[in-house]
């Protein structure tokens, strides 16, 4: 794959984070020598990179994959329960592959 990070950039992206966490983040990246801006560009690009996320999950980031990963559920099973197409209870979980306690 052919890496575009020094390329020429005319896309703007906005997302949402908590100031403390952007000021530490910017000090970080900024002790070496980058950016914010830099450093997600680099981000992005190792992502692509890689096919994924250019580093391992741990418990602590799993958890909030997790927990998205729940809301998105939660949202399609009420889209899903909207459309009169019943699904039993033991199938969802079958189908996530989740061990039922």
């Amino acid at each position: 794959m052919e890496n575009r990070t020094s390329g020429p950039k005319s896309d703007m992206f906005r997302f949402r984070i908590n100031p403390d966490v952007r000021r530490e983040a910017e000090d970080l990246f900024e002790r070496n020598g980058l950016s914010l801006t830099q450093a997600i560009n680099i981000f992005i690009q190792q992502s692509l990179n890689a096919g994924g996320l250019p580093f391992p999950v741990t418990e602590n980031n799993a958890e909030m994959l997790r927990a998205r990963s729940m809301e998105r559920l939660k949202k399609e099973l009420a889209a899903g329960k909207a459309s009169g197409d019943p699904v039993a209870e033991e199938e969802v979980y079958r189908l996530l592959g989740i061990e039922r306690l």
